[in-house]
């Protein structure tokens, strides 16, 4: 009996012993577990802490108050990413921006990122120094995702890829408004113009005693391109990239801003230089511009004229309106650090907060759906109603083919209109000049 005891005895105990040293190892095997959370929490703060610094440079052509926004948004940037620094500088016009990044692309000391008129970036991509930003924007934890992707608007997001490749982000876009003087045609009876029809029609009604009825910027390309669009024409074949805008639809759009002019029922700003001068004296019923010029307008119009601001007229119910401005892109000159720091801040400058404020403080178009339902942008529309008339288009905006050789073939087209304005020349013959030398130019 007491034998059995003891062997119960001892058997409890060399029990207790294993279930003490089983205890002692499971709380050894947390300690360890927690030691080691520990371990890979301090090295990954420190691997964020001890990144290297980085500065990075953005070129612009941004002055006045549209540069004050932009170091705005630099300092703001700049103090929420302790490790990434990015330092503007203003390069003058978009031409001495362009000519610059030309040249420092040549001697090998480019930017890491610039601002880039979107016809210019073909001559970019075709010198290979642009970066293609697809892998940036795929990258599963600094990239876009599909929501954030397809917040930017249709039209910009279309015209920020070649081929297939994303080459930039849309930053400052804008589109062809029409502005028109409210007091004028109120007191004439008239509605603000859906139409070209209207537009004639109006112009005749209001022109005289010193008051031309239509006015349309000295660079008016963008008019005769989207009139050539709602005749059914082509400017620039984008699968070709022949120029095609010497066509019958091509006479006959030119045709239809000459015949105002010549009949003093429109006219161009001549040496006012931009339209919103005599528009904001009162001089001129209505005029198509930039909707970026609304600034503009209404600094011209205060204490002269009331005023507001619609979409472009249709014609025979098809409704077109040009869409320009400029990019962002980043330069593959420049390290893979300066690189990632460059689409952090790209990111940044083209999210919907920052799109929003850009677009109150410059009059460009947010470049973002979701920018625009901001409380402060709604707001400030709800103010300020001509903003209204942009957005209204992007569904019925475009763009024309962005080729290499685009912005010279715009030169030349300019001139040829001058050229038919002056009756130096036919509009058949300035058109068809224009258009050889346009071909000659894409053909290179």
């Amino acid at each position: 009996m007491k034998k059995n005891l003891l062997l119960s005895l001892a058997g409890l105990f060399f029990l207790f012993l294993l279930v003490a040293c089983g205890g002692n190892n499971t709380d050894n095997s947390k300690e360890t577990s927690a030691d080691a959370e520990s371990d890979a929490t301090t090295e990954d703060t420190s691997s964020e802490e001890t990144a290297e610094p980085v500065e990075i440079e953005f070129w612009h052509a941004m002055s006045g108050p549209h540069e004050e926004a932009i170091n705005g948004f630099v300092e703001d940037f700049n103090s929420e990413h302790e490790n990434i620094t990015v330092k503007p500088v203003n390069q003058g016009s978009y031409d001495d921006l362009e000519q610059k990044v030309m040249a420092a692309a040549k001697a090998g000391n480019l930017p890491t990122l610039s601002q880039a008129v979107t016809n210019v970036i073909p001559e970019y991509i075709a010198n290979d120094f642009v970066a293609p930003l697809n892998d940036f924007i795929e990258d599963s934890e600094i990239g876009l995702s599909d929501e954030e992707l397809n917040d930017y608007v249709d039209v910009f997001k279309q015209s920020s890829q070649w081929d297939g490749t994303y080459y930039s982000l849309p930053f400052s876009k804008s589109t062809r408004i029409l502005f028109y003087n409210t007091t004028m045609l109120e007191e004439n009876g008239l509605e603000a113009p859906k139409t070209w029809e209207d537009v004639r029609n109006i112009a005749e009604t209001v022109t005289g005693d010193g008051i031309v009825g239509m006015g349309f910027e000295n660079s008016y390309e963008s008019e005769f391109q989207a009139i050539l669009k709602q005749m059914g024409g082509t400017y620039i074949d984008k699968e070709t990239h022949e120029a095609k805008f010497g066509s019958k639809e091509g006479v006959q759009a030119m045709t239809m801003i000459k015949d105002m002019i010549d009949e003093g029922i429109a006219r161009t700003a001549g040496e006012d230089n931009y339209m919103s001068n005599p528009f904001g004296r009162g001089d001129v019923a209505m005029y198509i511009g930039s909707s970026a010029g609304i600034p503009h307008v209404a600094s011209a119009a205060e204490g002269n004229i009331e005023w507001s601001a619609t979409t472009m007229p249709t014609l025979d119910g098809e409704a077109a309106t040009t869409f320009a401005g400029n990019d962002i892109v980043m330069f593959n000159q420049a390290e893979t650090a300066e690189q990632e720091a460059a689409w952090q801040f790209m990111k940044y400058l083209t999210s919907p907060e920052v799109s929003a404020d850009w677009a109150m403080q410059s009059g460009y178009l947010p470049v973002r759906y979701s920018a625009q339902e901001t409380e402060d942008y709604q707001a400030y529309v709800e103010e300020n109603p001509a903003y209204e008339a942009g957005p209204k288009q992007f569904d019925t905006g475009f763009f024309i083919a962005r080729v290499q050789g685009g912005d010279a073939v715009r030169n030349i087209v300019l001139e040829e209109l001058d050229k038919i304005l002056l009756d130096e020349k036919t509009v058949e013959e300035g058109l068809s000049d224009a258009q050889e030398q346009a071909n000659e130019e894409l053909q290179q």
